[in-house]
């Protein structure tokens, strides 16, 4: 029987080109015990597509409440952490993880009660610099390198079982006890009184900074060279949580308010 924690994980296929993958990877995921499935502009437009359902054979429950989104950021809007598939090995600066470690961090994800997104690019080319970008993690599975290629359905099936292997050697949860709002939150995601900020609040808070940044002229946007993925970086690594980031909005709301005042002496 799977945990609750399972519901946690959301598996997103980017830019899908042949349907058939996404119904062999909707078995892959059943056989995991994943369910939760997220299409970035799957290839034909039209949804859901024959080949998707004949290939999903008895897994037609998770083609069922697939979500069709038109770009990762929307499929990861509300994701806590975010891991990323390649096959190949990039210089990037993004931590990269191979399976157990990966499965690790999405299992100590879920069972603190975070949203996880697992996210597979292309069939031919994977996920893009800028993809990789929006991941907190960079997850490689280190097969032959004679023969690299890996299946999509594979892919999926590799990593569905490592996390489910992590989930299901976890001890359950103590019960949150009744000692206040603090008390509980702290059980609830088992090291911290607020969740770590979203995707899409992290997007938004570094938008933010970077107009400040503009304003205060220490970055120039003609020539902004490597400034705001670093800084991207430095916050995907540290993961703040909700309150933290409302915390450095603060403060970028009233540099931006001080910045104002001078301007009007």
């Amino acid at each position: 029987m799977n945990s609750p924690d399972f519901d946690k994980l959301r598996i997103v296929l980017v830019e899908t080109s042949h349907p058939g993958n996404i119904g062999a990877a909707a078995r892959a995921m059943k056989n995991m015990g994943l369910s939760r499935l997220v299409l970035v502009n799957p290839k034909p437009k039209a949804w859901p597509a024959r080949e998707a359902l004949s290939m999903a054979a008895s897994a037609l429950d998770v083609l069922d409440r697939v979500q069709v989104v038109a770009t990762l950021e929307e499929a990861i809007a509300d994701c806590h952490l975010v891991l990323g598939t390649s096959a190949r090995l990039r210089h990037m600066p993004v931590q990269l993880l191979e399976p157990v470690e990966a499965a690790t961090h999405m299992a100590q994800g879920c069972r603190q009660q975070q949203q996880v997104a697992l996210v597979f690019g292309r069939e031919d080319r994977g996920l893009s610099n800028e993809e990789l970008h929006l991941c907190h993690y960079h997850v490689h599975i280190p097969v032959n390198p004679d023969y690299p290629s890996l299946n999509l359905a594979a892919a999926v099936m590799v990593l569905g079982y490592e996390v489910r292997k992590a989930l299901l050697a976890a001890a359950p949860a103590a019960p949150a006890e009744a000692a206040g709002v603090e008390g509980r939150a702290e059980a609830r995601t088992g090291e911290w009184d607020q969740l770590p900020a979203t995707a899409a609040e992290l997007e938004r808070y570094l938008e933010h900074l970077e107009q400040v940044l503009v304003q205060l002229e220490f970055l120039d946007p003609g020539n902004p060279r490597q400034l705001m993925r670093r800084l991207r970086r430095l916050y995907q690594r540290i993961q703040p949580d909700r309150m933290e980031i409302n915390i450095l909005r603060g403060i970028l709301s009233a540099t931006q308010d001080s910045l104002a005042r001078k301007e009007r002496q």
